[in-house]
């Protein structure tokens, strides 16, 4: 499987989905009566408790909630499982797996069969060292924004996209999140891929052909060039220009749908188009539950993370409180009734998680001031800058 085609991800459909009820799905119940603690934000809590509460009466496993909205989840958790406290699970963003592992404060979990029934973005993000450690539930990606009301379809082409009026967020500091769709249709991802289909520190992308020709891309189209791009476009300034039907097209998340909407604009959601002539693939990321090693319920919290927070009539609860794509792939084909969802899941089924490494922390400094440096004009040589951007990183990757 190659990140740079993500031909693997593209079929939206090719998973089995099970619809999981909890009759008939849920383990033997405990012989004893058994507390589990969960750390969820306080709407998760909300949609979740009514639900729980009926697995409570199945299965003898009662859920304790504890509310950590606004709270440092990540810190808080990883300093409680080394003291051997904490929660039997948590939320968490699937990005958080490689330091939790190697942290060893989560436990693999036993999935069985059901893995297949998450989309295969969410499948690839759960998944370390050839192990799945975390529970998805959402899957969030940037996608384009269109106003529907200035531009009936969507666009066949970058150049038909930019003639219409195109923002996309960057700043003085640099955004290659909000870059990376485009910088992948070039072929050139962040890392490749081990025997195991997991990103490889050890194989720096960056600089390929392709990432040579997105730096010229970028300059071309930068303060030098054309100025699609501009390192003083925020995201305030994107959304204004939206908003007042000065560009057509936004690249931007799910975040910014319902402030659009009650601006009434009429709004669709499409595939980013290919500038580099392969896919356009954004960043996506899984929202998840983790198992805390430090649990002494392994059995009853796997339960009830596989059958209940698994299950499809679950993750629909998840997405009416949050209103993002379903990673359970039945629960994702029920909201994709809704078309702005349904466009969020196109963009989804083209994605590539948000690579869960460590190495990645040694990407993002060097990576932005290389984008800021083309686009803002100030580094005149594309392939020298792209080429010690990559350098550099090697180095703090080894370092």
């Amino acid at each position: 499987m190659k990140v740079t085609t993500t031909k693997a991800l593209v079929a939206f459909g090719a998973i089995a989905a099970t619809t999981l009820g909890l009759t008939g799905c849920a383990a033997e119940a405990p012989a004893e009566p058994v507390t589990l603690t969960v750390w969820a934000d306080q709407f998760y809590i909300d949609a979740l408790t009514e639900q729980a509460a009926a697995y409570t009466e199945e299965t003898n496993v009662t859920i304790k909630f504890v509310d950590t909205t606004g709270k440092d989840v990540r810190a808080d958790f990883l300093q409680q499982v080394a003291d051997g406290k904490g929660p039997d699970i948590t939320i968490g963003a699937h990005d958080w797996v490689g330091e939790l592992v190697a942290n060893g404060a989560v436990s693999p979990l036993e999935y069985g069969d059901k893995l297949g029934d998450f989309l295969p973005v969410a499948q690839q993000a759960v998944q370390y060292d050839g192990k799945a450690y975390a529970l998805p539930f959402a899957v969030e990606s940037i996608a384009l924004l269109r106003n529907a009301d200035l531009v009936a379809e969507a666009p066949t082409s970058w150049d038909e996209m930019v003639a219409d009026g195109f923002v996309v967020q960057q700043g003085e500091a640099g955004d290659p999140y909000h870059l990376y769709p485009i910088q992948t249709s070039f072929g050139a991802p962040v890392f490749g891929l081990d025997a195991q289909g997991g990103f490889d520190p050890a194989q720096l992308s960056l600089d390929n052909e392709g990432g040579l020709e997105f730096a010229q891309f970028l300059a071309d189209n930068g303060a030098n060039g054309t100025g699609t791009f501009s390192a003083a476009e925020t995201y305030d300034t994107a959304k204004e220009k939206f908003l007042a039907g000065d560009a057509a097209y936004w690249l931007t998340g799910p975040w910014s749908v319902a402030g659009v909407k009650e601006a009434g604009i009429n709004v669709a959601i499409d595939v980013v188009p290919s500038a580099g002539g392969e896919v356009s693939a954004p960043f996506a990321g899984v929202k998840t539950f983790f198992l805390s090693s430090a649990s002494t319920n392994q059995v009853a919290a796997t339960d009830f993370l596989v059958n209940f927070l698994g299950s499809t009539s679950v993750q629909e609860a998840l997405y009416a409180a949050n209103g993002i794509l379903p990673a359970n792939a039945a629960a994702a084909e029920t909201a994709s009734s809704d078309p702005i969802v349904a466009g969020f899941a196109a963009v989804g089924a083209q994605a590539v998680p948000m690579p869960a490494i460590p190495a990645m922390a040694s990407v993002w400094a060097e990576w932005a001031k290389a984008e800021v440096g083309l686009i803002g004009g100030t580094a005149t040589d594309a392939a020298a800058t792209w080429t010690a951007m990559a350098e550099a990183i090697r180095a703090a990757i080894a370092g």
